[in-house]
């Protein structure tokens, strides 16, 4: 008799797992280098959980569009992003590296390092300066995330803001600025992330990049009815386009009010039905994972960093291989990163 948990254990521990959206403590946080109670993500965790890479956010809140708005965005991205890279920085026993490509991410994983990877959550923090697309890649930054709730100077958000005074749409889909943005981050070898992004916003997206885009962070709507997530329409889009979507473990963009299909609260279980709609309908190529922890995502059963083998477990029960598992746990993310870089 198969004894599926150590099965599932040792497929887990043979992959490059990476984490494509995980939030940093601002302005002050625990040391990511100690396990703490208080974070769903820290590098002890990370490393018993057997997850070897993660993209952590510089998460920039939505606030006015003016100069002083922007300012304040830029300079907190900035101080954030220095934060990151500090991560990279291997001591108290725990081998980190800052990876700024495939390759670095690649052998890290070799070298048995947690490949740490930078992003920004909101292009408010690019303001009217697109310039600080190129400022924001030196500092390794792999991608950014369009918008958060609430519009920006450069595309309408999935969640406007009434006490900015959005109203349901400010620019119909993707501001000019929002074009030009994109075409600067396909430039600079980046990658546009549209989750947070309104429908339209997002369709103009994947339409306008030369590098297919990404939802780091989203749902299927088809499943669960949230303004976040993506409907069939914008799947299909992926796929026609050569984007992906990476299933996040946020219980109300799985499940109608965080409940369970299964029964009790959302679960690893609801995060591999979204996996399934996804690949049914446009492709394993097109579905990979992310948690959002420290940012609000947090499931029974993949509650931290520490419990990423039991997606592993749940992806295995319902008859995947380990090549479709390593695509979903990294694989996907990773090719179109190498394809931007080779733009």
């Amino acid at each position: 008799m198969i004894d599926e948990s150590n099965d599932a254990q040792s497929v887990h521990a043979s992959l490059l797992t990476l984490d494509s959206h995980i939030d940093i403590p601002w302005p002050g946080g625990d040391d990511p280098f100690s396990e703490s109670a208080s974070r769903r993500v820290d590098l002890p965790k990370m490393r018993r959980g057997g997850l070897w890479a993660g993209c952590f956010a510089a998460y920039i809140p939505q606030g006015r569009t003016d100069v002083a708005g922007h300012a304040a965005a830029r300079d907190r991205a900035l101080a954030m992003l220095d934060r990151i890279a500090a991560m990279g920085i291997s001591r108290d026993g725990m081998a980190t590296q800052f990876c700024q490509t495939v390759d670095e991410i690649e052998a890290a994983r070799r070298e048995h390092r947690t490949a740490i990877v930078a992003a920004v959550e909101n292009g408010y923090a690019l303001g009217e300066d697109l310039s600080l697309v190129a400022t924001f890649r030196a500092k390794g930054v792999r991608y950014i995330t369009l918008t958060h709730n609430g519009h920006n100077a450069l595309a309408d958000s999935a969640i406007p803001l009434a006490p900015l005074g959005d109203g349901e749409t400010r620019h119909g889909g993707l501001s000019p600025l929002g074009r030009e943005a994109v075409a600067e981050m396909n430039r600079h070898g980046m990658l546009v992330d549209v989750s947070h992004l309104s429908r339209q916003s997002m369709l103009q997206a994947a339409q306008c990049s030369s590098t297919p885009v990404v939802a780091t962070h989203s749902c299927v709507r088809a499943l669960s009815d949230h303004r976040r997530n993506l409907d069939d329409t914008q799947l299909d889009a992926l796929r026609d386009t050569g984007g992906l979507i990476q299933i996040t473990a946020m219980p109300g963009f799985l499940r109608p009010r965080g409940e369970s299909a299964h029964g009790g609260p959302a679960s690893v279980r609801d995060l591999v039905d979204h996996i399934d709609y996804v690949v049914q309908r446009i492709g394993v190529a097109h579905v990979g994972i992310s948690s959002d922890f420290d940012g609000g995502g947090a499931i029974a059963g993949w509650s931290n960093a520490a419990e990423s083998g039991t997606v592993t477990a749940e992806l295995l029960r319902r008859g995947y291989g380990r090549t479709e598992i390593a695509a979903f746990w990294g694989g996907n993310f990773l090719r179109l990163l190498r394809l931007a870089e080779s733009r």
